[in-house]
């Protein structure tokens, strides 16, 4: 059995074709708690766990098994010292994951969005064997969860890809986050595994339901990455094989919906934690320490901002603050593990902002009753610098394509932004813009393709 699969930097989604209703309609898979959406989220009571969830699923061969002998010896261990029964993994999923994070946060291992690092430049052999076994394990747990409901093995899958995995390192960064996507996909069980890039999978979508040809501007907003394709559609190209030719350029970079968050959260919330506050010599507070908290999707960062050092440093800095209750804030972060928490509030405050005036940021988490309101002028104020490179990617496939939209068709989580629609149409003039589905489209056309190419 063939499927569409979205694994999005954001959320998870899995699509099959509907023979018995219409041979051309898609059908979202229920993936957690009768939902079609699974958080890319995972956390695992100890990363050794990981790679021995991997080895349990039957496309693990020996040469995986051998290659991880170190890491599933320590996964006994870790299971014996976390009193874990034989059946238990030890790791969550999405929602679960999400929980367990906020209850033990500094007790094991959680990730977010893992897409959004596998183009990472600079990463060495055993991170990439890492974030193979976390793309792996997550793609066996929602298989597992699909085939279930479907009663059928899976055994081949069209997998969305972003037209750049990172803005940096080119088509390097793109083989090497291919690779980790494929190594992974295999060893889940997929035979067949191709990839399509995500905004040309939205648009096969949105042209099944063209009754005219027409020039469409495809702008994907997904959690990890902006991607624009400019695509000839509609019922003179819909029934082809082959759309090279149709395709008439593509831009994409690593600025999505999870930057909006960041953003916000630094612009935001870090002043409550000394951004800005001053040291006793009247110099400013170092503000490098407040990106590195808040760059979730940064492995970095984040590596530097747990690294005692910085611990050591948010001490020393404590005794030469004007306001060091603020600082202390920060501190608590660092200790506690407790930057995606306070990036997860930035991410509530912009989807509520996208219907209200205003919002308020809790973050008792850190400090009792501390909170921060947030209205849309703060928001728009943080997020427009990354807007405006969402724009210009716009902008750009539209001069690399030579030719102008009929349509501009919007798709992701963050791209209903009115902020979004409103840089855009200021950027590139009044052209008519369809909303697509937020998270759908892409499954939907990832869906169509695999049963057009494992037909």
């Amino acid at each position: 059995m063939k499927v569409g699969f979205d694994y999005g930097s954001s959320n998870c989604a899995v699509g099959v074709i509907d023979n018995i209703i219409d041979n051309n309609t898609t059908t979202m898979l229920e993936l957690e708690q009768g939902k079609p959406y699974l958080p890319s989220t995972m956390y695992a009571m100890h990363n050794s766990l990981i790679p021995a969830f991997v080895s349990q699923s039957g496309a693990a061969d020996a040469d995986y098994k051998q290659s991880r002998h170190g890491l599933l010896n320590v996964a006994q261990q870790a299971k014996r010292d976390l009193d874990l029964e034989a059946d238990e993994t030890g790791l969550f999923f999405g929602q679960a994951a999400i929980a367990e994070y906020i209850e033990f946060p500094e007790e094991g291992f959680y990730v977010k969005s893992p897409k959004s690092f596998f183009g990472a430049v600079g990463l060495k052999p055993q991170q990439i064997a890492f974030f193979e076994d976390i793309a792996a394990a997550m793609m066996i747990e929602i298989k597992r969860r699909a085939e279930a409901q479907l009663q059928h093995t899976i055994t081949d899958t069209v997998i969305g890809r972003p037209v750049n995995f990172q803005a940096i390192g080119g088509e390097e960064s793109n083989r090497q986050a291919l690779a980790i996507l494929t190594n992974a996909a295999k060893r889940a069980g997929f035979n067949g595994v191709e990839f399509l890039y995500e905004p040309l999978a939205a648009g096969i979508e949105y042209e099944s339901h063209l009754q005219q040809d027409k020039l469409v501007l495809v702008v994907d907003i997904g959690g990890g990455t902006s991607d624009c394709s400019m695509v000839r559609m509609g019922p003179s190209y819909r029934t082809k094989v082959d759309r090279g030719a149709d395709f008439l350029a593509h831009t994409g970079k690593r600025v999505g919906g999870n930057d909006l968050d960041i953003a916000l959260a630094y612009q935001q919330l870090m002043p409550l934690c000394g951004r800005g506050s001053l040291m006793s010599s009247g110099l400013p507070m170092p503000d490098q320490l407040y990106w590195q908290a808040c760059r979730i999707n940064d492995i970095q960062s984040q590596t530097d901002f747990y690294n005692f050092k910085v611990e050591r440093e948010l001490h020393s800095l404590l005794r030469d603050v004007a306001e060091p209750d603020k600082l202390r804030r920060l501190l608590t972060i660092q200790q506690h593990r407790l930057t995606h928490q306070v990036v997860r509030q930035g991410e509530q405050a912009k989807i509520a902002l996208s219907e209200q005036e205003d919002f308020t940021a809790k973050l008792d988490f850190i400090e009792s009753q501390l909170a921060q309101p947030i209205n849309q002028r703060d928001l728009s104020e943080a997020v427009m610098a990354n807007l405006t490179q969402m724009s210009e990617l716009a902008q750009q496939a539209i001069k690399d394509a030579g030719c102008k939209p009929d349509v501009i068709y919007l798709t992701g989580g963050s791209a209903q932004s009115p902020l979004l629609k409103a840089t855009l149409a200021s950027q590139i003039g009044d052209i008519a813009m369809v909303n697509g589905d937020n998270f759908g489209s892409v499954t939907a056309g990832l869906t169509k393709w695999a049963e057009k190419i494992f037909a």
